[in-house]
């Protein structure tokens, strides 16, 4: 049995998890962050409750809180239901069951739902996408891709990768990538590709391990400069 997800999927991770994911420091938590393709995350709410400097960039912004939640419960079921078929993919320490995953992640997105609004008119929400993103040159000290590039390797295509992760270089002076690997756990085929095209490129890039595993072997990060 495998995953596979026609298009990307709302679902969202807390503020605990951004920290384990990325390795952030209390140092990092300091800087001017770009959370690229967060969705309906709570970490920039729960960032900005404990004074931080975030900017959320997503295509699912376009949207009302009321379609958001729409789009939510539209694909909750389907998520829940491949991860129970697949649960050897996932290792269940921390999160026991899938029923308790599903709580842990509406409990996150109902979080983002409830600040939306207010994060809108602060601009702390900015509808956009990659490879193409509404920000000047180095606007930002570190950004941040969860989930989203590699893990939808079967969706996106090698060269937007290469040119999605050029744009997250243009406008931070760090970027950070988790997870690596694809929706059913397996190392993405694009990552060695991206790491040579990015030395290439005169970029330091660096696969570091985290202390975040939730898909099995997936607790590597790859740290840009």
């Amino acid at each position: 049995m495998t995953i596979e997800y026609h298009g990307i999927k709302p679902w969202g991770r807390s503020f605990d998890e951004y920290v384990r994911m990325f390795s952030l420091t209390p140092a990092d938590l300091k800087r001017k962050i770009l959370g690229c393709g967060d969705g309906p995350a709570s970490f920039n709410v729960e960032l900005t409750e404990r004074g931080g400097n975030i900017i959320s960039v997503d295509p699912i912004y376009y949207f009302s809180a009321d379609r958001i939640m729409q789009k939510i419960s539209e694909t909750y079921d389907d998520i829940i239901d491949q991860t129970r078929k697949n649960r050897d993919q996932f290792v269940w320490q921390e999160i026991g069951s899938v029923e308790e995953l599903g709580r842990v992640r509406m409990s996150a997105m109902e979080k983002f739902l409830k600040d939306f609004p207010k994060g809108m008119m602060q601009k702390r929400y900015i509808p956009g996408e990659l490879p193409s993103l509404p920000f000047g040159n180095k606007e930002f000290d570190l950004a941040l891709c969860s989930h989203f590039l590699f893990l939808y390797t079967d969706n996106l295509s090698l060269e937007f990768h290469l040119r999605a992760l050029e744009e997250l270089c243009r406008v931070s002076n760090e970027v950070r990538i988790f997870p690596l690997l694809d929706v059913n756990a397996s190392r993405s085929t694009y990552v060695d590709t991206v790491i040579d095209f990015l030395r290439e490129e005169k970029r330091d890039v660096e696969e570091v391990k985290v202390a975040y595993e939730f898909q099995r072997g997936g607790n590597t990060m790859l740290n840009i400069c």
